[in-house]
């Protein structure tokens, strides 16, 4: 069975910094190209950055580039999403999700798995 689970949400301060850390089991995890995504309350599904299988290939939603950094210990199972400078616009549920598919994609229709995601409150 697979999982993916999230960690290391939280409340943070305007200008402050998270780590969200994806822990994946039951799949061979340096197969899969991974996503993150945020989903704030009344608002669809958004983008926010993505990695290859191997970490050569990684994109960023455009408002967080140069804020957020992903990354992958492929040894560990285990992709994290570096979060700095945050803004109150930056609170949703943050969730991962893997893909089979090259790119790494965007689109979340091309993600087959899926944390159950974790809360980012950003105070002003």
């Amino acid at each position: 069975q697979v999982q993916l689970v999230e960690s290391g949400g939280g409340l943070v301060q305007t200008g402050g910094s998270l780590r969200l850390s994806c822990a994946a089991s039951g799949i061979t995890f340096g197969h899969l190209g991974m996503g993150w995504f945020r989903q704030a309350t009344g608002t669809e599904r958004e983008f926010v950055a993505a990695i290859s299988w191997s970490g050569g290939n990684i994109d960023y939603l455009d408002s967080v580039k140069g804020r957020f950094t992903i990354s992958r210990d492929n040894a560990k199972n285990t992709v994290y999403l570096q979060m700095s400078s945050l803004k109150s616009e930056a609170s949703a549920v943050y969730y991962c999700a893997g893909s089979v598919y090259l790119g790494p994609p965007r689109d979340h229709r091309r993600y087959s798995y899926w944390g159950q995601g974790t809360q980012v409150t950003v105070s002003s």
